[in-house]
């Protein structure tokens, strides 16, 4: 082995030796509390989750299911976090590029006039001189304090969030779609409601007309039944100014301008009644994008805090650089015109206006940042199960109960008119009865909505949708 090797091989030695002073640490997940995210009556031991199901095994509506195909398809914020996904990538591949040298090639020609005054110009009769070159550089930098693996660690994880911030996204509109899509069956069933309420109340009227042309009741119960349903027909107009609003909304999670929204009835949706399971609470690191994400964060730190500690060590780096050169153009490409050289060094950073320092200290802060927002994910994710769960179990309590107030209230309007025909009630007390009938049956149907929407919620909350 001649000198030149030796002179190669003994820094790279001696930057392994000294490799046991530090090891890029790998990334290890911090404890977190699972045990008590749910509010539950009883802890869950089953692990089988509502999120389990594939969303069109959920929706089964087989228009809803052709609107959420729609809206994945072309939502604009899912095109978006698609974009985010294709830049991490390109990022993922620099960052696992950069275990390989550099190569660069050049060619330039350098012209030089002497002075002749110069102290070369005053010894040399031609003082014009030309040089033609063609070079190559490679440079490498060896890894040895894990900078390039822990940045390459970083570029992945960033990646790997960017899809899962996608994942939320589809999770978030699958939702939207269909809380909207039940919200406009609720509203189409209020109007079906309105119209048959309007049609009584005007025979309703012509009742009232003929109580008072036998001298029972008085003008003034004319005018108050009369403005009873120009009240139905205030609020059919403001349901059917939601509808197309909400509409409007709709078709803009489709990725498509305003128009009309074809749909099934409320009535058919009686089957979306799925067995209501929400496993255990750790499932959420591998079900709930956003907690994904947001370890994927913290990892990306990690490694970030990593390369940022190999930066006060020494770095090994080899440069190499050939070609071909010659004052002569014409034997440019000869053999005697070959040269070549090589540096091979370990480079110690002394003072450097303490920036090392800084953006070590910088990104252990944003690991700890990182660290907390995971956490704070976590906790969210808990939280919003246990509203969803306790939204779901009031809306189904409460909508057995209204189901009976209904039929009461329906029984006492139409227990009314019979009285107030035979002069046994007043008219205040038909109006009366009448307007509760009517909001208690909107409220009904506003029940069932939400008793809908706050599974479609909890579907969410458990990370279903992916």
């Amino acid at each position: 082995m001649n000198n030149k090797t030796y002179k190669i091989i003994i820094p790279i030695l001696v930057a392994f030796v000294m490799q046991s002073c530090f090891t890029a640490k790998t990334y290890d997940r911090p404890q977190v509390k699972t045990d008590d995210l749910y509010r539950m009556e009883t802890v869950s031991t089953d692990s089988t989750s509502l999120a389990d199901l594939t969303w069109n095994n959920l929706f089964t509506d087989p228009l809803l299911q052709e609107y959420i195909n729609k809206g994945l398809q072309n939502n604009l914020d899912i095109r978006i976090a698609m974009q985010n996904i294709v830049a991490a990538e390109a990022s993922m591949k620099q960052g696992k590029a950069k275990y390989f040298p550099t190569l660069g090639i050049g060619a330039d020609w350098t012209h030089q006039e002497l002075s002749r005054n110069s102290q070369f110009g005053a010894l040399l009769r031609d003082r014009n001189t030309d040089q033609y070159q063609l070079t190559g550089n490679l440079s490498w930098e060896a890894d040895i304090w894990g900078k390039i693996r822990s940045n390459k660690r970083a570029t992945v994880a960033t990646y790997l969030q960017s899809v899962a911030a996608k994942q939320a996204v589809q999770t978030e509109l699958i939702a939207n779609i269909a809380k909207m899509y039940f919200q406009l069956m609720s509203l189409d069933a209020q109007l079906k409601v309105l119209d048959s309420t309007l049609i009584n109340r005007k025979e309703s009227i012509e009742v009232i007309k003929a109580l008072k042309d036998a001298g029972n009741v008085t003008e003034v119960g004319v005018r108050q039944t009369l403005a009873q349903q120009y009240a139905a027909e205030i609020i059919k107009e403001d349901v059917k100014n939601s509808i197309t609003i909400l509409e409007n909304a709709f078709n803009i999670l489709l990725g498509e301008s305003p128009k009309q929204v074809k749909r099934s009835n409320f009535e058919a949706q009686n089957g979306f009644t799925p067995n209501i399971n929400v496993g255990i609470p750790v499932q959420l690191l591998r079900k709930r994008p956003d907690v994904i994400a947001a370890e994927y964060n913290l990892i990306s730190n990690f490694e970030m805090t990593n390369a940022a500690k190999s930066e006060f060590y020494p770095s090994l780096r080899i440069t190499a650089t050939a070609g071909l050169q010659s004052i002569d153009i014409d034997k440019l490409f000869s053999a005697n015109s070959l040269f070549a050289n090589i540096v091979t060094g370990l480079t110690q950073p002394v003072f450097n206006q303490r920036q090392i320092k800084t953006r070590h200290e910088i990104a252990k802060a944003n690991q700890e940042k990182a660290y907390l927002q995971f956490q704070q994910s976590l906790l969210i994710a808990g939280r919003e199960v246990s509203d969803a769960l306790q939204q779901y179990n009031n809306e189904t309590k409460k909508l057995e109960i209204r189901k009976r107030q209904v039929d009461a209230l329906k029984s006492a309007a139409e227990f009314s008119d019979e009285l107030l025909e035979f002069g046994l009630a007043n008219y205040l007390e038909v109006l009366t009865a009448k307007d509760q009938a009517l909001s208690t049956e909107l409220s009904l149907i506003d029940n069932q909505f939400n008793q809908y929407s706050s599974i479609i919620t909890l579907y969410k909350a458990l990370g279903g949708g992916n």
